[in-house]
């Protein structure tokens, strides 16, 4: 969203003064328009999203997962993290609510670790090293804390740790997997995936890792929750039609709608900053690319265009 500026312009009437060399002639009024100052709006931190506008996505276009970002239309994708080395990995990419930040995860250490990298790719660090595997990070609202999955202890659960790696702590404590933990704008709950009963479906928690309530309740699965940026809606996957499709519900788990209708697969959705159109990855053209469409589910645009596999979109 860019802030418009108002300008206030003040007429100024400039008459010219009598030469008195000569008769008295009237001169014509000049009129200047004059900018003064604006009073200043209240804009968001980051007036663009997260990413002032862009989105990161992981792309296996050389034969290997990396990070990429591009700008929202779809136009000049970069290459962050140029590895460039079988198996080794870089996915599920997560921008800072700053945007001058993307956590990841990436297996280049041998397991899957989460990563963070400046938005230019510069400067990666490690920050949860340990020997399991961790995967899908997702910011606190205010930037201090970074929750994931990891299986350190044999299943997959819901940690959070601070944003350089400390003091990472359990949320969920249970004997079954959990997953892909996103975060309320409001920073209060957190929505994940919880496999119970060999079916994935989403629940929500306090942040501190209380009172879990079941939002989805079917016998098939549903996963990959993702806020809407005024807290009301939560978009996810959903297998439940036969297929993988893209659908939004209410945030109390309330009236499930179907965004994408199609025989492909379609699948992690993220928002647009403004809430107006959600992005995903779909291979109903053949391989898996990312898409966008309107967040009602109306008009999808194909953004990347490339023979190898683009996932995980992140806005």
């Amino acid at each position: 969203m860019k802030q418009k500026m108002i300008l206030l312009p003040i007429l100024l009437l400039v008459f010219s003064f009598i030469d008195t060399s000569c008769s008295a002639t009237p001169s014509m009024a000049t009129i200047i328009p004059t900018a003064t100052t604006a009073p200043t709006a209240t804009i968001a931190p980051t007036p663009l999203g997260r990413g002032f506008g862009k989105i990161a996505f992981a792309s296996a276009r050389y034969g290997y997962w990396e990070i990429y970002v591009m700008n929202a239309d779809g136009s000049n994708p970069i290459n962050l993290t140029k590895r460039r080395k079988a198996n080794e990995d870089d996915m599920n990419p997560a921008w800072s609510p700053d945007g001058k930040k993307i956590a990841f995860d990436s297996d280049r250490d041998g397991t899957s670790e989460i990563y963070v990298i400046n938005a230019d790719g510069s400067n990666p660090i490690n920050l949860t090293n340990n020997t399991d595997n961790d995967w899908d990070p997702a910011w606190s609202p205010d930037g201090q804390k970074i929750a994931f999955a990891s299986a350190r202890y044999g299943y997959w659960e819901i940690y959070v740790m601070n944003a350089d790696g400390s003091n990472p702590i359990n949320l969920t404590n249970n004997t079954e997997n959990d997953s892909n933990p996103a975060w309320s704008p409001d920073g209060q709950k957190i929505a994940f995936n919880f496999n119970r009963d060999g079916t994935s479906e989403i629940y929500v928690m306090n942040a501190d890792g209380s009172n879990p309530i079941r939002l989805t309740n079917n016998t098939e699965n549903d996963s990959n929750p993702a806020w809407s940026p005024d807290g009301k809606k939560i978009a996810f996957d959903s297998d439940r039609d036969g297929n993988w499709e893209i659908y939004v519900m209410n945030a109390d788990g309330s009236n499930p709608i179907n965004l994408t209708n199609n025989n492909g697969v379609d699948w992690y959705s993220t928002w647009s900053p403004d809430g107006r159109k959600i992005a995903f990855s779909s291979n109903r053209d053949g391989n898996f690319q990312i898409f966008v469409m309107n967040a009602d589910g109306s008009n999808p645009i194909r953004l990347t265009k490339n023979k190898a596999w683009d996932e995980d979109p992140a806005w």
